[in-house]
């Protein structure tokens, strides 16, 4: 049964979209370059920026590494100073430059791979006007496109093509609902076994036991980097009928690779919010 459950919900791969920003009247599109080259070869891609301002205005490119965490927050730190950095492997043209009101320009940013480099890297590149701090800082935090004393962050990555480790599964799946949350809440965690920066969508699925009725809820996409783990937390809306059920978290990575999943059991009587789960009776799921 879990299998055909699994297999049901076997959803198509997860595509990666172009982004722009917009921050103090200048707009950067996109927020993410996706380098995929081999080692010892090089490859180029293009970052716009546009000036949306009244006036004049110099802006300035400028390279950083982060630091990723379980909880999805990124740590800003000087370039080159983590074991997965590439950023000194890239190439900024214009670096610097000059943007009338109304004017955009191609920054090309190349990426020059040394020989048996096969991992993935990362690195991010802020656009900034010069009017603001030229120079990288140490933010606390930092999430995928938010502005930071009016830079915009691009995130960049490398994986050269022949690197297809894929590898994610998820476990720990458990409820954290605390008196007075109007939802009842669950955690799990989300692990890369692979070698590369992996999208995964992330849901519940909730089977109930005696009619075989099952429901699936809203997904989250989140990103889990190379050989680290995130904890994530899963809300159950309040309108299932009362019974017990086998609840699955699981986590879709691609449509090359099996729907991988952790469950418990829990029991609804009424309002879902108001009863507490049975005791854990957690199964990992895999097609």
């Amino acid at each position: 049964m879990r299998k055909q459950v699994v297999a049901a919900f076997c959803l198509a791969g997860l595509a990666m979209a172009s982004e722009k920003l917009i921050a103090q009247d200048f707009e950067v599109a996109p927020v993410k370059l996706m380098f995929d080259a081999e080692p010892a070869t090089s490859q180029t891609k293009t970052i716009s920026v546009k000036n949306h301002s009244s006036r004049r205005v110099s802006y300035t490119v400028a390279v950083a590494d982060f630091l990723p965490s379980n909880t999805g927050e990124k740590k800003t730190l000087p370039p080159n100073s983590t074991k997965r950095s590439c950023a000194n492997w890239l190439n900024i043209n214009p670096s610097f430059f000059d943007l009338n009101p109304g004017e955009d320009i191609q920054v090309q940013v190349t990426m020059l791979v040394p020989g048996e480099e096969y991992g993935s890297t990362w690195c991010m590149l802020y656009i900034q006007p010069t009017t603001e701090q030229t120079s990288w800082t140490a933010d606390k935090q930092l999430s995928t496109g938010i502005t930071v004393t009016g830079r915009i962050g691009v995130q960049v990555y490398q994986s050269p093509k022949s690197n297809q480790f894929s590898s994610v599964k998820i476990s720990n799946l458990q409820e954290i609902t605390q008196p007075g949350d109007k939802l009842r809440r669950f955690s799990a965690s989300v692990e890369n076994l692979g070698d590369k920066v992996t999208m995964c969508k992330i849901f519940l699925l909730a089977s109930n036991m005696v009619t075989a009725e099952e429901r699936q809820f809203a997904a989250q996409n989140i990103e889990v980097f190379p050989k680290m783990s995130r904890n994530i937390e899963l809300e159950l809306p309040n309108d299932l009928v009362a019974g017990t059920y086998a609840l699955a978290a699981i986590v879709d990575y691609g449509p090359k690779f099996p729907l991988e999943g952790t469950q418990i059991i829990i029991e609804v009587k009424g309002e879902n919010r108001s009863i507490n789960p049975l005791p854990p009776d957690t199964t990992s799921l895999s097609k």
